[in-house]
């Protein structure tokens, strides 16, 4: 078991991280950001962080990573022809409980 010392410095290191990753954007970009590389790279940050942590989520949720990739496959296809949350999540449950039905 580590002291109570150890764990107060690792935890004092994990806040100052924290911390400067917040506010040194704040504090050496006080202009607008004119570059278009860049405000393009900013704009879709979110959307590739989202992505890259619900990508895997998605492939080992269930029992047979083919059923999650099926779900996957038509989850995509109904939500590029523009359906409804609703329908590309049941279309994706479906396609994923009659995958595992006939795989078992």
């Amino acid at each position: 078991m580590r002291d109570s010392t150890t764990i107060s410095l690792y935890i004092l290191v994990m806040a100052s991280v924290t911390y400067l990753i917040r506010m040194l954007p704040l504090t050496l970009i006080r202009h607008e950001i004119k570059n278009t590389w860049i405000r393009s790279f900013l704009y879709y940050v979110p959307y590739v962080t989202l992505s890259v942590m619900t990508f895997p989520a998605i492939l080992h949720a269930t029992a047979s990573i083919w059923s999650g990739a099926a779900a996957l496959i038509a989850a995509a296809i109904l939500a590029y022809k523009g359906k409804s949350l609703l329908q590309v999540s049941l279309a994706a449950c479906a396609a994923v409980f009659l995958l595992e039905l006939f795989l078992a």
